[in-house]
């Protein structure tokens, strides 16, 4: 089952899926590398109690057995985190028995911006999948509106991204059960972007 709701995406009540950029910052003072506001900002807030270093630790711990595919050296990155990895890469954290995908569908430039493609967030998407499917037990699963922050996805609309994830999601279901529901949450201040009778005629559609 695929719901679209307006809601706070950390009051769902299930499984979720953060957006990271390809080296997974973590810290948002300043609020140049990640925007308190954010889905990772929250994360850090809310599930970690603000903690950088607890998040750190466990993203390093869920990303030791995945490979860097580069590393900045810290003239050409003076700012951030350096290293890198590939474009669809899922880390699994767990708190109080949910389970955060945290997955990097963006790159973060040298310059702290962040850019991403169509083509990058849907490999990263089906990455997700395949994670939620191994790791997930069919548990309930939420994602945000993944590249409607601040990593734009080639100027695509709320309405056109959540159409990508719920096709994403349906698709890697027919290969085989990913998880028994998805709910996509909109943020409230972003809901005036979509027409969600649009968005429940193309669940319909499917």
């Amino acid at each position: 089952m695929v719901t679209v709701k307006v809601g706070d995406l950390f009051s769902e009540g299930a499984d979720l899926i953060v957006g990271f950029t390809d080296v997974f910052d973590t810290t948002t003072n300043g609020g140049d590398i990640i925007s308190p506001r954010s889905v990772q900002g929250q994360l850090l807030s809310n599930v970690f109690g603000g903690d950088e270093g607890s998040l750190e630790g466990a993203l390093e711990a869920a990303l030791r057995n995945h490979q860097v595919s580069f590393v900045e050296s810290e003239e050409a990155k003076p700012r951030g985190k350096r290293k890198r990895y590939p474009i669809g890469t899922v880390a699994v954290l767990v708190r109080q028995s949910v389970k955060y995908y945290c997955v990097a569908y963006s790159r973060m430039g040298n310059n702290l911006t962040a850019q991403s493609s169509v083509n990058n967030l849907w490999n990263c998407l089906g990455g997700t999948w395949g994670a939620v499917a191994e790791h997930g037990h069919l548990n309930p699963v939420a994602i945000p509106v993944l590249g409607s922050d601040l990593a734009r996805v080639d100027n695509l609309d709320h309405e056109s991204l959540i159409k990508m994830v719920i096709l994403s999601f349906v698709a890697r279901s027919r290969e085989g059960v990913v998880s028994r529901e998805l709910t996509v949450v909109v943020h409230p201040d972003n809901v005036e972007y979509v027409n969600l009778n649009e968005v429940r005629a193309f669940l319909y559609s499917l």
